[in-house]
């Protein structure tokens, strides 16, 4: 790739988006398309939805968010639905402030940087295009100029909406520059850009002593009212404070309710009336999407203080809880580690599952149901089927603690000691049994885990430590039974008549005596057992697979045994069973035949090629699963 050359091609693309004109130009523009006089909660809103949406077992996921926040889909949808929608369609909900409340490290700031960035992208898009004022420190609403007694004429003639009115600044350049002739003056389109400081504003609190006020509304330029003559001259005022540089977008405050009461008595206005107190100046119109985030006992010391009543009301707060699914928990690992300079050291599979399973078990509250534990309930959350339970299970128990996910240990801690495995010198691969210890050894250096904590999180790894065992020995048990994919294939067939029968109360005929048998009952249950199909369900499950088997037929294919996941790994657990000895014996010998060492080989490759281990963890994994099966 030519640098300069995509350099060039790239600031040519942004010329091209450059439109300037008069404001008769811009009233012409939304005669055609009325869009670019949404408001700020709009634009953010359409912008979530330009990304598209699917619904999955009866919720919405907004693609805008799922590249970079996973497991928080219920959380999110509930934003977009109850604050962005609502609020893009002019309900009152617009009027507050949205505040992100919860644990350290639960992806608060991710999604805020996400809007921002996203609106950045949209207002490059015709969809998402900004006009303002040429010259307009506020990067203002060009209908502003419409006079008050006109508007409602004219919302009616171009379908919009017209609130608010002229900064300060546009008011006096529209007398002196225009001499008030609204039809003359100039419009552009703007770019939101948060380093260019338009449509994007962020107040991070600091020492109260320091900060200054002016930081949000800007500030009287002392230079120039020698000059001018008067400090209610706008020329002698910046309006460069946040607020007035988010207008037509959204303002964030970083860790909102660390700021000092004077900073918060700003936005009582600006949230219920769209305007701010600014100098020596009327009221200043607003548009902006204010967004907060803060963790849970500033909330609390919040709302405690009876002073905080006012604005308190004017917030809709939103719970930005821990991820609770494993496999999402594993996502957030991976990306974080592919964003360092650490992704020439490999990592075995199931590494960051054993360390997603630990961190996810913090997470998790006992269930008050029946037979339930916190496994089983963790692997229901994750989508997985636990027998005996339903899809009613599963939602009873997300609705039976409002606050689950908001405690348990944060996903810096953990990416912080899977670090500390990573930084070892001369390390070329890590393995599950490798970040687990490290997650061990880090337990005592954290400071905010008590003793009580401490040992419940030990109990979690070794939780984790048996799932990772079990993990290991279905990698294994895949790798060998691949050797002996005609047995499967054999003892699959077999199963297969004799449900048939069992199901069509039919006898089977034996390939070599030619004699009629009854169906092998001990053979079908030795089957069914391995994947904790019961006694009562095993007629179920037999007529399920008889259908499924019709299905294929019907569309003139042939039912394979991986054709049905719960049947796949039946056969496979129980050839494993069965080899099992030869398992234990192949992979714990140390001195292995040619036999033993050809299939020690042969596991290798496929664990290699086919499951994303290296020659390191593949031979580590060949080993530990010999020791575990000599136990």
């Amino acid at each position: 790739m030519d640098i300069f050359e995509r350099v060039a091609a790239y600031r040519a693309e942004s010329n091209q988006l450059e439109w300037n004109g008069i404001f008769k130009d811009y009233i012409e523009l939304l005669r055609k398309d009325p869009t670019p006089a949404m408001t700020a909660h709009a634009r953010v809103y359409e912008m979530i939805e330009s990304y598209g949406a699917e619904v999955v077992n009866g919720h919405r996921r907004y693609k805008f968010f799922e590249q970079d926040i996973f497991g928080l889909d219920r959380s999110v949808e509930k934003l977009v639905e109850e604050y962005f929608h609502s609020s893009a369609r002019r309900l009152d909900v617009r009027k507050r402030i949205l505040l992100l409340m919860g644990p350290v490290s639960g992806g608060k700031s991710t999604i805020v940087t996400l809007l921002k960035r996203g609106m950045e992208r949209f207002s490059k898009t015709e969809k998402g295009a900004v006009y303002a004022i040429d010259g307009c420190p506020m990067h203002e609403e060009p209908l502003h100029l419409i006079p008050m007694d006109l508007r409602p004429e004219v919302e009616r003639e171009l379908g919009v909406r017209i609130e608010g009115s002229l900064c300060p600044s546009c008011q006096m350049r529209l007398k002196t520059e225009y001499g008030g002739d609204i039809e003359k003056v100039n419009v552009k389109r703007v770019l939101i850009s948060e380093e260019g400081r338009v449509g994007i504003g962020t107040f991070s609190p600091s020492d109260p002593k320091s900060q200054d006020i002016a930081d949000l509304t800007g500030s009287i330029d002392f230079s120039t009212i020698t000059e001018f003559g008067s400090e209610s001259d706008p020329r002698a005022y910046r309006f460069d404070g946040e607020l007035n540089k988010a207008n037509r977008g959204l303002m964030e405050f970083q860790e909102m309710l660390k700021c000092d009461e004077k900073f918060l008595w700003n936005l009582l206005s600006l949230t219920q009336e769209g305007n701010f107190k600014a100098g020596r100046f009327a009221l200043i119109s607003a548009d902006e999407l204010i967004i907060a985030h803060t963790n849970e006992s500033e909330y609390k010391s919040f709302i405690s203080n009876k002073k905080n009543e006012a604005l308190q009301s004017r917030m809709i707060v939103m719970p930005i809880p821990y991820n609770l699914k494993v496999s999402e928990e594993e996502k957030i690992y991976s990306k974080l580690i592919g964003q360092s300079d650490m992704k020439h050291i490999h990592i075995a599979p199931h590494a960051l599952k054993a360390a997603a399973i630990f961190s996810i078990l913090t997470r998790l509250k006992e269930t008050k149901k029946q037979g339930m534990d916190l496994v089983k309930k963790m692997r229901m959350y994750d989508g997985e089927e636990v027998e005996g339970y339903k899809e009613a299970d599963l939602k009873e128990m997300q609705n039976e603690y409002l606050d689950e996910g908001m405690s348990g240990v944060d996903p810096r801690y953990v990416i912080n000691r899977i670090s500390s495995a990573l930084i070892k010198q001369n390390l070329q691969c890590i393995n599950a049994l490798d970040v687990l210890r490290a997650i061990k050894e880090g337990l005592d250096q954290h400071a905010s885990i008590t003793k009580e904590e401490r040992e419940r999180y030990l109990n979690f790894i070794a939780i984790a430590r048996k799932e990772y065992d079990e993990l290991a020995k279905k990698e294994i048990q895949k790798a060998f039974v691949y050797s002996f994919e005609e047995s499967a294939r054999t003892l699959f067939e077999n199963y297969l008549d004799n449900i048939e029968a069992f199901c069509n109360w039919s006898k089977i005929r034996d390939p070599l005596t030619d004699e009629e048998m009854d169906p092998d009952e001990r053979l079908m249950r030795s089957i069914e057992e391995q994947i904790g199909v019961s006694e009562n369900a095993k007629k179920a499950f037999r007529e399920e697979i008889l259908i499924r088997i019709s299905a294929y037929s019907r569309k003139g294919k042939k039912f394979e045994y991986n054709h049905h996941d719960r049947l796949r790994e039946a056969i496979e657990k129980k050839l494993f069973v069965d080899l099992k000895d030869i398992v234990k014996i192949t992979t714990s010998t140390k001195t292995p035949d040619g036999n033993q060492l050809k299939r020690i080989n042969e596991v290798s490759k496929r664990l290699i090629n086919d499951h994303g281990y290296c020659p390191i963890c593949a031979n580590e994994l060949l080993k530990y699963v010999g020791s575990l099966l000599n136990r």
